[in-house]
């Protein structure tokens, strides 16, 4: 069993999530509520990488990310090192290719709370923070719990970004689907089927737990329609 490969696409997993949480949460709240010109164009550049494909947008961020662009440049002369074929560079390259997957459920869960439910609370006296506190999350917990479980199944299940922006580096980037490839090179099919029976695994439980937080969401939206 290649641990070592399996532990790596979990923290990065994990670490994605961490960072998605309250960015998902303030775009997507954001985009909600907030009415203004270029909107729709936001809303469409953050769904973007739901089409573009995966080795384009991996050409892009290695671009990006490379020593010879500003911004590679500017995190190299801040940290100390370079952004490409690092851990660091791979979880930036995350978040960006899991904003789609975050934020959108996060947005449908926001838009499903009616509006007088939130002036309900403004006339009792709590300000936004706390409405948003305990009044927003807990009805759009379903949604938020969907996005991060979306997250969590596609970055573990990711191949084209994680190899274009990480290589393939052991125990720096190179995650249990560069380690299925690999096997699948060196025609050790034993090592790539245990690999990918785990993440057919973990894909399956991932989808089980989106129907039940669909289904939950769709019960609390008919109960506020009602």
């Amino acid at each position: 069993m290649d641990w070592e490969t399996l532990l790596l696409s979990f923290k990065l997993a994990i670490c994605t999530i961490l960072v998605m949480l309250p960015l998902g949460l303030f775009i997507g709240r954001f985009l909600t509520y907030q009415r203004f010109r270029g909107r729709t164009l936001i809303i469409a550049c953050i769904a973007l990488p739901l089409v573009l494909p995966p080795t384009v947008l991996g050409f892009y961020l290695l671009s990006a990310f490379s020593g010879q662009s500003f911004f590679g440049h500017w995190y190299y002369q801040i940290t100390g090192q370079p952004l490409a074929f690092t851990f660091e560079g791979l979880l930036l390259a995350s978040i960006i290719f899991n904003l789609p997957f975050a934020v959108l459920p996060m947005q449908r869960a926001f838009e499903a709370i009616a509006g007088d439910i939130r002036e309900a609370a403004w006339c009792c006296g709590l300000s936004h923070w706390e409405t948003f506190w305990k009044i927003e999350l807990p009805l759009a917990w379903t949604g938020i719990a969907a996005a991060l479980v979306l997250v969590f199944a596609h970055t573990l299940g990711e191949f084209g970004v994680v190899l274009m922006v990480g290589g393939n580096i052991p125990g720096e980037t190179r995650t249990a689907a560069i380690a299925i490839y690999d096997h699948m090179q060196a025609l050790n099919d034993d090592a790539a089927g245990i690999l990918s029976a785990l993440l057919l695994a973990f894909a399956f439980a991932s989808i089980i737990l989106l129907n039940l937080l669909n289904k939950r969401f769709s019960h609390h939206e008919h109960k506020h329609f009602i």
